[in-house]
């Protein structure tokens, strides 16, 4: 198997599939990658909601909602 490019609608690179075996030989040659690869295999403890409060921006988090009401505008006028 190849590397695989994944790519949205307008042709923009999204993504990268890395065979395994190759991601084990690219791994085993860099320490930075190990390591990422045993912190994401520890389970984190889950958090209350509230705990992220104050996290966003107000200006992101106002476009963040204008962005979700403007989406599912476009989600019903499809349906």
């Amino acid at each position: 198997m190849a590397i695989q490019y994944v790519s949205d609608d307008a042709g923009n690179p999204t993504a990268v599939l890395v065979p395994i075996t190759e991601w084990n030989s690219i791994a085993a040659k860099h320490e930075d990658v190990r390591v990422l690869m045993q912190e994401s295999a520890q389970p984190r403890s889950k958090r209350k909601p509230s705990e992220f409060r104050g996290i966003l921006d107000k200006e992101v988090a106002k476009q963040m909602m204008i962005d979700i009401e403007k989406d599912r505008n476009e989600w019903e006028k499809r349906f």
